[in-house]
């Protein structure tokens, strides 16, 4: 998963987790990442997955600045800076979910109870 971490603007300190592509960062209400701050457009970029990397989809004519330089059609990488309009986006890689493990250990320790019972009973057959 992929975390936007907003650095300076009127949301400065949030951070977003991206779950479905493409995501659409804007001015327009219905964009998934909505910023109101001067020089970001309607429908200024779209995150896109393409070919195993992350790619930037920019509305044209719109001005993106990646890494503090003129936005090319190039792959991001964790940590780039993402320069649209006043705002400022860091690209993260979010951290990763554990899934709970309570029914696995369950299981685990009703198995080790099990074989400890049977090895019990069979010692005591055994000394009958």
């Amino acid at each position: 998963m992929i975390q936007l971490n907003v650095l300076s603007g009127k949301k400065a300190g949030s951070q977003t987790v991206v779950r479905h592509f493409p995501f659409r960062v804007g001015r327009a209400p219905e964009n998934h990442l909505q910023l109101e701050d001067d020089g970001v457009w309607d429908r200024h970029l779209a995150l896109e997955l393409q070919g195993g990397g992350f790619n930037l989809a920019v509305a044209p004519g719109a001005l993106v600045a990646v890494n503090g330089g003129p936005f090319q059609n190039q792959m991001l990488r964790n940590g780039d800076t993402i320069t649209l309009g006043s705002a400022k986006l860091q690209f993260w890689l979010a951290a990763a979910r554990q899934r709970g493990l309570r029914w696995r250990e369950l299981l685990v320790w009703a198995l080790i109870a099990a074989v400890t019972a049977a090895q019990i009973a069979l010692i005591y057959r055994l000394l009958r």
